[in-house]
């Protein structure tokens, strides 16, 4: 038995890196990245829509559609996304295993860039007009004064509004389109289906 020749074996390396790099992971990569991938719930600040441990398939593609100048209906009012809070709000960290970072969040989007939002009585008007929330709890919401969501931002808010169950818009303000992952309207697990809006 001869053994192989280091040219031999550096040449099946190459082959070996060429399939799994380019015919397995960079497409991979690509629809991760560009397409949609999954995303868990963890927390209760969207009940009783979302519990913790839901799956849900987060669409990655309607903001990179928006990035590009691409005519897109993103975001639309009543979506769900998935974002990173504004990275000026001393809520938008958390420390895990000693490492300081920005966790993402999900969030009902209810006021639009250019949309102007009031909490008033308890309940969320934009541009003048109460907003029919089947899918909100009971509970206190403390009235917040008139705001106007500036251009690239999206206001957003918990499904939970029991007093302290939603670190949202009303604390930290508009959400930058930028520090938004994507919509996750789209429930795998437990209870497959499209979530109400």
């Amino acid at each position: 038995m001869n053994p192989a020749s280091p040219a031999s074996t550096s040449g099946s390396w190459r082959q070996a890196w060429r399939t799994w790099i380019l015919g397995a992971l960079l497409p991979v990569y690509l629809l991760t990245t560009f397409v949609g991938t999954l995303a868990r719930v963890d927390g209760d600040s969207m009940q009783e829509t979302l519990n913790s441990g839901d799956v849900l398939l987060l669409l990655k593609y309607p903001r990179w559609l928006r990035a590009w100048g691409l005519p897109t209906p993103y975001p639309r009012r009543g979506d769900l996304l998935v974002f990173r809070a504004p990275a000026d709000s001393p809520y938008s960290f958390e420390t895990l295993w000693g490492v300081r970072h920005r966790p993402y969040n999900i969030k009902r989007a209810l006021a639009l860039a250019g949309d102007t939002v009031v909490v008033q009585d308890g309940r969320v008007v934009v541009n003048g007009a109460p907003l029919a929330e089947s899918y909100a709890s009971e509970g206190f919401v403390q009235d917040q004064p008139p705001l106007r969501v500036p251009p690239g931002k999206v206001w957003v808010i918990g499904d939970n509004r029991r007093l302290g169950s939603s670190l949202d818009s009303r604390i930290y303000g508009p959400v930058d389109l930028r520090d938004v992952a994507g919509v996750g309207n789209l429930r795998l697990w437990p209870r497959p289906g499209l979530i109400r809006r």
